[in-house]
């Protein structure tokens, strides 16, 4: 059976928010199953709560925000792409503050965390949605799909006018499986350029942006002394933005995902669309009965990270 998995313990972390700029504390607690992935906002009264939800996005300006019983959380893509590439299917998230720390700008300070107290198998299948037939979206020259596919497997496609970009490799290839994401997707960077950060700060974005969490660009070149921790790191941190808006379904997903320079805005139309149309997926476990693909296999939670 491939089973639900959770956190074996409680673990903690502190950072900036990205666009807000203000400290957050972030705790991430073991969940039961069939739990799924809960928010709490533990600085509000009565301390409101909500699960992931593909409609509860209110605000993809620069980042996947959600919204419900009075409560906002920004900024959750990373995070939730660090579950979605660990298989971690029940989690309470709770912070006191309205966004996700940024960290470094990739999801890698999430996976070291959850890799340091491991995961927990439980006692019941994961359940996946299998898409059944394409679902598709556009604006404009953008545009997204699932197709189907017995497995996850990812291609994204970026098209910037500018010569660091244009100069790194902009279009990537995924067979989704936990190793792969660790090592191929996880440490990619959030990117923006400089000509930017005055309209940004203006309207409230990008209020604790800096060179140690994020790759910024002047005109010609990356600015930090560091470069790239990989030579398509661009296009990779689209994908492990794609992953972490793809998992606010609450589940792990069967399909073949296509894009070409989608965004937050984008990937919430598709996955929308996909929950909107019945007719297009089913639900699927994995039990013991059960032949399971490789595929599926490598792409959930294994013992490497059981305790």
């Amino acid at each position: 059976m491939i089973s639900q998995h959770t956190l074996r313990s409680t673990v903690h972390t502190r950072g900036v928010g990205l666009h807000g700029g203000r400290k957050v504390n972030l705790t991430l607690r073991p969940a039961p199953v069939n739990t799924g992935i809960l928010f709490r906002r533990v600085d509000l009264p009565e301390k409101p709560e909500f699960q992931v939800e593909p409609h509860r996005v209110t605000d993809t300006r620069m980042c996947s925000a959600l919204e419900a019983n009075g409560a906002k959380v920004a900024t959750v893509e990373h995070l939730m792409s660090a579950l979605a590439g660990l298989a971690v299917d029940n989690l309470l998230i709770e912070l006191d503050g309205p966004e996700i720390p940024i960290m470094d700008g990739s999801s890698a300070p999430f996976v070291y965390l959850i890799q340091g107290v491991g995961l927990e198998a439980q006692a019941a299948p994961r359940r996946y949605m299998r898409v059944l037939r394409t679902v598709r979206v556009e604006d404009g020259d953008k545009w997204a799909e699932f197709r189907p596919y017995e497995g996850y497997r990812l291609a994204f496609h970026i098209d910037f006018d500018h010569p660091a970009l244009q100069q790194s490799g902009n279009t990537l290839h995924l067979e989704f499986s936990r190793a792969e994401y660790i090592r191929e997707i996880s440490r990619a960077r959030t990117f923006g350029f400089m000509r930017d950060v005055e309209y940004l700060r203006a309207h409230g974005l990008a209020l604790g942006g800096t060179l140690d969490n994020a790759i910024v660009m002047d005109e010609f070149s990356v600015l930090n002394t560091e470069g790239l921790r990989y030579a398509d790191e661009f296009v990779k941190h689209k994908v492990l933005d794609a992953l972490g808006d793809l998992y606010l379904a609450g589940h792990p997903i069967l399909a073949e995902f296509d894009a070409y320079k989608s965004g937050h805005g984008l990937n919430n139309q598709l996955l929308c669309a996909l929950m909107d149309q019945p007719e297009a997926w089913e639900w699927a476990s994995f039990t013991d009965k059960d032949p399971v693909p490789e595929v599926i296999r490598a792409g959930a939670a294994t013992g490497v990270l059981e305790r």
